[in-house]
């Protein structure tokens, strides 16, 4: 136990110290070539060996399907970033940018399914909080995509495909945030949702405006961190079933 969560924090400074990297070490230039791409997928790839990890220790206990489903979400979310960064380019695609699309809203799919399990397993069972948060983020994606996205002179094949991704983004963040109205642990991971939709949309607002200056710097800021408290929420989430999975460990060691 102790082993493991040495490993897990370990896992944390080095997701720290690749994106501080990343941040000093500027956009360079190209895509697999420069030092802050490297560092920047090596922060990515952190964030996937923790996710496994939670997973790993966790699997046969009540907390076991939620770890699963984060570890997925961010092993695709990776897949996605490896996308963005030029790195797949041998994948056919009519537009490269879906791939990185696909694999975060897969992503998104298994984070929602996992915090709606855990909302389940730990009783926050208010749909009425639950619904009320989601609609509210819905108005705010649906807003964003108006404003980046629709009334954008780029990209204009991408235009609706763009909005149920940018939904889909913003349900991530609703569902948290309704978790944590009945759970004030939960803020985390519904901070971690805000700030990845928040980092698609400036990541949506080159695609679809036009780049600006420090551009990739202002989405990782923003999607880094989110990545982050999403994946690390596997520890909230034990701390809130401790009872159920300190019986299932005892279940599992007879």
């Amino acid at each position: 136990m102790q082993s493991g969560r040495i490993v897990f924090n370990s896992l944390w400074f080095a997701w720290a110290a690749c994106l501080a990297a990343a941040m000093a070490l500027g956009t360079g230039g190209g895509h697999g070539s420069s030092g802050a791409t490297a560092a920047r997928m090596g922060s990515s790839v952190a964030l996937v060996a923790a996710g496994w990890l939670a997973f790993g220790r966790w699997r046969s206990t009540a907390a076991g399907w939620f770890a699963a489903c984060i570890a997925l979400g961010m092993t695709l979310g990776s897949i996605g970033d490896f996308f963005n960064a030029g790195l797949l380019d041998f994948v056919p695609l009519a537009e490269p940018v879906l791939g990185g699309i696909i694999a975060f809203a897969l992503g998104h799919i298994a984070y929602i399914t996992g915090f709606v399990s855990l909302a389940k397993r730990a009783g926050l069972t208010n749909l009425r909080t639950i619904f009320s948060a989601v609609f509210a983020w819905q108005l705010v994606g649906l807003v964003g995509w108006y404003f980046v996205v629709a009334e954008g002179t780029e990209a204009r094949a991408l235009v609706w495909p763009a909005l149920p991704y940018s939904l889909l983004l913003a349900g991530t963040a609703g569902i948290t945030s309704g978790l944590a109205l009945q759970d004030r642990r939960l803020i985390w991971p519904a901070l971690g949702g805000a700030l990845f939709l928040a980092s698609d949309l400036i990541l949506a607002f080159e695609l679809f405006r036009g780049s600006f200056a420090h551009q990739t710097e202002c989405v990782w800021l923003m999607y880094g961190p989110g990545q982050m408290l999403i994946v690390f929420s596997t520890i909230i989430a034990t701390a809130m079933l401790r009872r159920t999975i300190a019986m299932d460990l005892v279940k599992n060691s007879v």
